[in-house]
Order: structure tokens, then sequence, then C-alpha cells
């Protein structure tokens, strides 16, 4: 009965995403350019997504995602341009990342430390520190932009003689989506990650390490999220400012939250928060819209719809007994 009303619940995002889109076309608006920038907010959505879903099926819950996009924003950046490649800021970034979720796993899987009051301090210390990176790496506070040819090029293509470019990273996401829904239910290690996160003792018993395990599926997730971060000035704005992130790591635990911590459906919340996201720039930008809709009520369309999304998708989800709740072994 469940599983019915969320597959409802499903098939209306994408009957009013689609409805949406057709209303659009007519106003002028090109759908082309919709489902481009829509593609581009969805790709650090979804790959932080799937990170978290990976890792809170193991057991461990990092809510400090908007911390690692914003360090891995700066510091993708900065090895961007001291290896002169935009592949190599966004590898780097990922590392970045994952170092981060090394450093959160281990306090908190090891060192039995809160994970919600950990993973909320790494977003205030991202707060301070990205701010102080700037400044003392390139020293011009709040804002950087690097040279045009560090972006990380897309893909063209033409839809009814319209170029469409889609990022590899964003086609990278959506694999990753998938292989991390294979991993979790088609393989021995999947079943020893979401037993980690549901019966940590019974994995214990078989002689399965749950600490390694969950902290694995954290470093993972990190480095996913380090990837999106990194992301969002190489491969999308061009720039990196002190508020680049503007709140998507927290938008991509909404995702996982309505996805019920599956991938392949936290890649569906990611899109739909993406093409909220990149329905409000293409309104924002357009003439003779612009100056009748104030611009900051048109930016917080992709906030309303996390809220509605969560509102209407909390309930009945299922997710493991075990937590968020350090395993002691006894």
């Amino acid at each position: 009965m469940k599983a019915a009303r969320r597959l409802q619940w499903y098939l209306i995002a994408i009957v009013v995403t689609a409805v949406v889109m057709y209303i659009v076309s007519l106003a002028g608006f090109g759908i082309p350019g919709l489902i481009e920038t829509g593609l581009l907010a969805m790709t650090p959505l979804a790959l932080a997504a799937v990170g978290e879903c990976l890792n809170e099926q193991a057991g461990t819950v990092n809510v400090g995602m908007e911390g690692i996009f914003l360090i891995t924003a700066v510091l993708g950046v900065y090895w961007a341009e001291v290896f002169d490649s935009g592949l190599y800021g966004l590898l780097l970034g990922a590392a970045t990342g994952a170092m981060i979720a090394l450093l959160f796993g281990l306090v908190c899987i090891y060192g039995k430390a809160n994970q919600v009051i950990a993973g909320m301090g790494l977003n205030i210390l991202a707060l301070g520190l990205g701010p102080y990176l700037l400044m003392s790496i390139w020293a011009f506070p709040g804002i950087h932009i690097f040279p045009r040819d560090l972006m990380f090029p897309s893909m063209h293509f033409m839809i009814d003689n319209v170029y469409f470019s889609i990022s590899a990273v964003t086609i990278a996401a959506i694999v990753i989506a998938v292989l991390a829904y294979l991993l979790l239910h088609r393989t021995l290690l999947g079943i020893r990650i979401r037993a980690a996160g549901e019966n940590p003792v019974a994995v214990d018993v078989a002689g399965v390490d749950v600490g390694q395990t969950r902290l694995l599926m954290c470093v993972i997730g990190g480095a996913l999220a380090g990837l999106g971060g990194a992301f969002m000035p190489l491969a999308w704005f061009g720039g990196v400012v002190k508020e680049i992130s503007a709140g998507r790591g927290f938008i991509a635990l909404a995702a996982v939250v309505f996805a019920g911590l599956n991938p392949l459906l936290a890649l569906v919340a990611a899109f739909i928060f993406g093409f909220s996201e990149g329905v409000a720039y293409t309104v924002v930008v357009s003439p003779g819209v612009k100056e009748i809709v104030p611009f900051y009520f048109v930016q917080m369309a992709p906030y309303v719809v996390t809220l509605l999304v969560l509102v209407v998708a909390i309930g009945g989800k299922k997710f493991p007994r075990a937590l968020g709740k350090p395993y002691v072994r006894e």
C-alpha cells in the first residue's frame, strides 16, 4: 500500500513537471535551455544525495554536505589553477570531500560523537573557512573568477535545430545513481552495507567489520559530495563566491528523505529540485518578466518546492533501525 502511494506521488511529480514545461514553452521560453539548466542544477544535488543514500544505508548520517560543498568548491578551483586543468580540479575536489568525510567518519564511527552535531559543526566551520580560503589564496574577499579555459567542457547536441549541452559529470551522476542502486540490491557488499545500518550486531557476528563498512560508505559519500561542490564553479558558474552552495547541501538531504535512501529515487528528486531551479533562473533572466516578478520571489522557488516535497513525502519512510547510532561491540 505504501509503495503504491509512493509511486502515485512520483507520478504526480512527473506530471506536474511536464505541465510546467508545457506552460513555460507556451510563454516563449526554450525547452532545451531549460532542461540544460535543470540538469546542471541537478548534478551536484544528485551526486551528494546518492552518496548520502549509501552512507545512511550503512547507518551513518552526515548532515554536513553543505559544508563539504562550500569547502570543495573553493579548493576545487584552487587545484584547477595549480594544475591548469578543470578535470584535476574536479578530481581533487572529490578527494578533498573524501578526506573531510574520512575525518568525520573517524570522529563519529570510532569516536562515538553525535553525528548530527558533528555534521552541523562541519557546516558552521565551512561558513568561516570558505571566506578565509578565498581571502588567503586570492587576497580578495567573497568572490573569485578564474580563467575561462579552466572550465570543464560540456558535450553539445542538436535538438530541433537548437544546441543543447550536457556535462560529462551529469552523465556520470546518472550512471553513479544506477550503479549505487545495483550495489545495494544486487551484490553481497550491498547486503552487508544495508545490514550494517539495519542490524549491525548480525554483521559483526558474520565476521564483517561494521566500523570499516560504515567508514567506507562515509568516504564514498564525501567524495561524491566533493565532486558536486567542485562541479558548481568549474562546470557551471565559472567562478566561486562565499555563498556558492546556497543551501544546496540541505536540498540534497531533502532528496535523500524524499527517496527513502533509494539512489534512483534520489536522482529523480534531484532532477525535480534542479528543474525548479532551472525554471527560476530562466524566468529571472527573461526580458519583460524580471521587471514584473521580483527577483528574490522567483529565486525562492527551489526552496518552496523542497518544503512541499518534504511535507508530502516524509510520511511512511522506513529508515535503518541503527541509523545515526554508533555501534558498540559487546
